[in-house]
C-alpha cells in the first residue's frame, strides 16, 4: 500500500500505446500505456506531484515571503498533525464504543433468549441483527462510509477488522485538512489553503494511516513503523518526526478516554473491549528446549500464510466478477455470506460438549452478559460452553480469551480446531464484499487459535504458557500473509504490553516470512495486482537489467514550443489525455533545440483561464506576472481540477500567444534514453516522481525522446513490447511456483 499514487483523478500521463490484447479486455482505452498485468483491467490511476516546480514564478514567490510566512508555514504543519492525531484518535474511540455497545447487546439479548431455553428466536434475532447491520454498510461518501460501515460490519459478527478502515479513515482525515476542507459540502478553511501541494498532502496523509493504524491497537510506535514499512515508499527524517508526534497524540487521547471508561460510563465498552489487548503482562520464562516448536510454529505458519493469500486471491477475483453486474448482486454477496457467518456462530458450538467449571476459576463461570473464557451458551448451570466463547463472541475478545495465561485447561481440542478452521475460510469469504473490512484483526484470531492448537499439542514438552503460543501463533500468520516485520513485531508487542516477548516474536516473524516469501507475494501486493493498481515494487525485476529506458518509451510525444499559440495548446490539451507535456526551446529562442523543461496541464489550463495572451511571440513582461498568485496554481482537490472543455475562447484569441516559460519546471529530473531500465525504476521510486524525462545520448536528435511515468515500469506493459521476455519470466515463476498450489 503505497501512497505515491491517487484514484481521484481520469486523466492519465504522457506514455505509449497500450497493447492490443489488454485493448481487447478493457473498453477504458486511451493513448498512454495504462496497464499494471496482463489479464488484469486497467486502471486509470496516476502519481502525485511530489516534485516541486522550480520555475521562475515559483522562485519569485518564495523570495517574497517573509520570515513570519515562514514561521506559519511551518507552525500549521505540526498544528495539522496534532489535529490529525486528535480527530483520528476521537474517531477510533467512537469506532470501538460502538463496536462493543452494538455487537455485545446484541450478544446479551440472545443469550437471555437462549437462558429462556427460547434457541429458535435466539437464533432469528441473531441471524436478523447481523443482516441488518451489514446492510448499514452503504452509504454515500468515503469517510462517512468508512466509520459508519467499519462500526457496522463488525458488529454484524462478519469475520473482518478495524485496523484497514482505521487507516483509510486516517488519510480521508489528513487530505481534508490538507486540501483546506471539502468545496463539494462547503466546509473550506482559508487559512489551510496553504498546504495545497502534493509533498506537503503526500506527509500529512503518511501521518494519517499511521494515527489510523494507532488508533485501532494503541500502538503508537507501531504505527509509524507501518507507515514506514508498507505506506509510504518515500520517507525523510521531517517526516518521521511529524507522524511520530502524531501518533502520541493519539496514544494519549485514547489514553484518556479509555481511563474515563473503565469508570462505567460508556456501557459495555471498557469491561472486556478494550483497543489494546493488556493480557500478557506478566513475567515469561523460556529455555533452550522451546525454541525448536516456535521455529515450528513458525515454518508452519509460513505455509498457511502463503496458503491464505493464494486462496483470497481467488475469491477476490470471483468477487469482482461478481460485484461488476451491479449493486443487487453486491447487496446479494453480502447478504449471502452474513447469514452463513451467523448459522456457523450460532450453529457450531452445540458440537462442542460442555465443560464443568474449573473450581480454580479467577472469573465467573459461567459468563454471563458479559466477556469472559466461559460462554454458558446452552449447558446446564455450573458448566460452560468453550468453543462458544471462542466462536459467539466479538473478535476482539475471542483474540482476549486466546491470549489469556493460566488457562491451559480451558479448551478441547476439537473446539480450537474447529475455531480455527472456520475463522480461516470465514475471513476469507468475508473479505470484498462491500464492507469496509480489514485484515489485521481477522489475521490474529486466525493465528492465535492455531499457535493455541500447536501450544495444546506440545503439552509438557515445553515451558510455553498455551496464551504464548497463541501470540506466537498471530505473529506468525500475521507475517506469512502480510510479509511484514519490524512494525508488526512492534505492534504486538504493544498489544500484549511485554517486552520479554521480544526475542521470541523475531524469531517466529523471520522464519514465517522467510518460508512464506518462497510462495508467493504478501496480501497486498496480490490485492493491488487484482485490481490493476500499478504499484512499484522496491525490487527490480531481472529482465529489467536487459533493458534500456529507450526500449519502453513510446510516442507519440506532444511537445510545446515555449511561446506556443494558443490554438495550439487547446487543440493539444482536448485531443490527449496527457499530464505532462515537455517544452521545447527553438531558434530564434535559442542556438538549437533545447529541452526547456516540463509544464503540468493544470498549469496550462490556469494560464488559459486567466488569459494572459499575448498578440505576438514575445516573452512575457515582469508585469503580467501580477496577475497570477501562488494560490492559482496551488493543488486542486481530488476530482476537483478544471477541464479543457469548461473553457471558451474566440477565433481571434486562439490566434494569439502564451510565454509557458515563467510556469514551465526548469529543472526537470532527466535520464538518458541508455540508463537500464532497473536504474531508471530505483530513481523514480526513491525520488517519488511522476513525470521522468528521457534526453538522447546522441547530439543531433530532438532533445527529449520521451517521458517515463509509473504505468511505463508496470510488467504488463514492458512485456507486451517484448513478449521474447515473458518466457524467461515465466520459466522462473515455475521454478519458484509451490507445489502445494498445483492442487489448486
Amino acid at each position: 500500500m503505497s501512497t505515491n499514487f491517487t484514484n481521484g483523478e481520469a486523466n492519465t500521463d504522457h506514455e505509449s500505446l497500450i497493447t492490443p490484447l489488454l485493448s481487447s479486455r478493457r473498453s477504458l482505452v486511451n493513448s498512454t500505456s495504462q496497464v499494471a498485468i496482463v489479464g488484469a483491467h486497467v486502471c486509470p490511476i496516476e502519481s502525485l506531484d511530489y516534485e516541486i516546480a522550480e520555475n521562475d514564478f515559483f522562485k519569485q514567490d518564495w523570495r517574497s515571503r517573509g520570515k513570519m510566512q515562514i514561521f506559519q508555514y511551518v507552525l500549521m504543519k505540526w498544528l495539522l498533525c496534532f489535529l490529525i492525531g486528535l480527530i483520528v484518535s476521537l474517531i477510533g474511540f467512537f469506532n470501538n464504543l460502538a463496536v462493543e455497545n452494538i455487537a455485545g447487546m446484541k450478544f446479551v439479548v440472545t443469550s437471555n433468549m437462549m437462558l429462556a431455553k427460547r434457541y429458535g428466536m435466539a437464533f432469528l434475532v441473531f441471524s436478523v441483527s447481523n443482516l441488518i447491520l451489514t446492510l448499514g454498510i452503504f452509504s454515500l461518501r468515503t469517510l462517512v462510509i468508512k466509520i459508519i460501515g467499519s462500526i457496522t460490519a463488525v458488529s454484524s459478527s462478519l469475520l473482518v477488522g478495524k485496523a484497514g478502515p482505521m487507516v483509510h479513515t486516517g488519510a480521508c482525515v489528513a487530505a481534508l485538512l490538507g486540501q483546506g476542507g471539502s468545496k463539494r459540502f462547503k466546509l473550506t478553511w482559508r487559512w489551510l489553503r496553504i498546504f495545497k501541494n502534493d509533498r506537503d498532502r503526500r506527509d500529512l496523509v503518511t501521518c494519517g494511516s499511521a494515527a489510523g493504524m494507532a488508533a485501532a491497537f494503541r500502538a503508537p510506535v507501531g504505527g509509524v513503523l507501518f507507515a514506514l514499512e508498507e505506506m509510504a515508499s518515500w520517507w525523510r527524517s521531517a517526516l518521521l518526526w511529524r507522524s511520530f508526534f502524531t501518533t502520541a497524540v493519539v496514544a494519549i487521547v485514547l489514553r484518556a478516554l479509555i481511563d474515563f471508561c473503565l469508570s462505567g460510563k460508556c456501557g459495555l465498552f471498557g469491561k472486556g473491549g478494550l483497543i489494546m489487548f493488556d493480557v500478557y503482562s506478566a513475567s515469561v520464562t523460556y529455555h533452550l528446549i522451546d525454541v525448536l516448536p516456535v521455529l515450528t510454529l513458525g515454518a508452519i505458519g509460513g505455509i498457511l500464510g502463503s496458503l491464505y493469500n493464494f486462496l483470497l486471491d481467488k475469491v477476490l477475483r470471483i468477487y469482482s466478477r461478481i460485484n461488476e453486474k451491479g449493486v443487487v448482486y453486491k447487496i446479494l454477496l453480502a447478504c449471502a455470506i452474513s447469514i452463513f457467518t451467523s448459522c456457523l456462530l450460532f450453529g457450531l458450538p452445540w458440537l462442542a460438549s460442555c465443560q464443568r467449571c474449573p473450581s480454580d476459576a479467577s472469573e465467573a463461570c459461567p459468563t454471563i452478559g458479559r466477556s469472559g473464557n466461559f460462554k454458558k451458551f446452552q449447558c446446564p448451570p455450573g458448566h460452560y460452553n468453550d468453543l462458544a466463547s471462542l466462536i459467539f463472541n466479538t473478535n476482539d475478545d475471542s483474540v482476549r480469551n486466546l491470549f489469556s495465561k493460566n488457562t491451559n485447561f480451558e479448551f478441547q481440542y476439537p473446539s480450537i480446531l474447529i475455531f480455527f478452521v472456520t475463522c480461516f475460510f470465514l475471513s476469507i469469504i468475508s473479505f470484498g464484499i462491500v464492507a469496509p473490512a480489514g485484515l489485521f484483526i481477522p489475521v490474529i484470531v486466525t493465528g492465535a487459535s492455531y499457535g493455541r492448537f500447536v501450544g495444546m499439542l506440545v503439552g509438557s514438552h515445553s515451558n510455553l504458557d498455551h496464551g504464548l503460543y497463541a501470540v506466537l501463533g498471530a505473529a506468525s500468520f500475521l507475517a506469512g500473509s502480510m510479509r511484514m516485520t519490524v512494525s508488526l513485531c512492534v505492534i504486538i508487542l504493544e498489544l500484549t504490553n511485554n517486552l520479554l516477548l521480544l526475542p521470541l516474536i523475531m524469531l517466529v516473524l523471520l522464519v514465517s516470512k522467510t518460508v512464506a516469501d518462497a510462495f508467493n507475494s504478501n496480501i497486498y501486493d496480490l490485492i493491488m495486482n487484482a485490481k490493476g493498481f500499478p504499484y512499484l515494487e522496491t525490487h527490480t525485476e531481472p529482465y529489467m537489467r536487459q533493458l534500456t529506458v529507450g526500449d519502453v518509451v513510446r510516442g507519440p510525444l506532444q511537445v510545446f514550443q515555449g511561446i506556443e499559440k494558443v490554438g495550439n495548446i487547446v487543440h493539444v490539451l482536448s485531443t490527449t489525455n496527457h499530464n505532462g507535456f515537455p517544452v521545447i526551446d527553438e531558434p530564434p529562442l535559442s542556438e538549437s533545440p533545447v529541452l526547456y523543461g516540463l509544464i503540468l496541464r493544470a498549469h496550462v489550463i490556469e494560464l488559459l483561464k486567466k488569459k494572459a495572451f499575448m498578440p505576438t511571440p514575445v516573452p512575457i513582461g515582469t508585469d503580467a506576472l501580477n496577475l497570477f498568485s501562488a494560490g492559482d496554481f496551488s493543488k486542486r482537490g481530488s476530482g476537483n481540477g478544471d477541464k479543457i472543455e469548461d473553457l471558451q475562447f474566440t477565433e481571434e484569441e486562439m490566434e494569439m500567444f502564451l510565454d509557458l516559460h515563467p510556469f514551465t519546471n526548469a529543472s526537470p529530473y532527466t535520464v538518458v534514453d541508455s540508463m537500464s531500465l532497473a536504474k531508471a525504476l530505483i530513481l523514480f521510486r526513491e525520488v517519488g516522481l511522476r513525470h521522468l524525462m528521457v534526453t538522447p545520448k546522441i547530439s543531433g536528435r530532438s532533445p527529449v525522446v520521451g517521458i517515463l511515468t509509473r504505468h511505463d515500469f508496470m510488467p504488463g506493459h514492458i512485456l507486451g513490447l517484448h513478449p521474447m521476455l515473458t518466457r524467461s519470466r515465466w520459466k522462473r515463476l515455475r521454478i519458484r511456483a509451490p507445489r502445494i498450489f498445483k492442487l489448486f
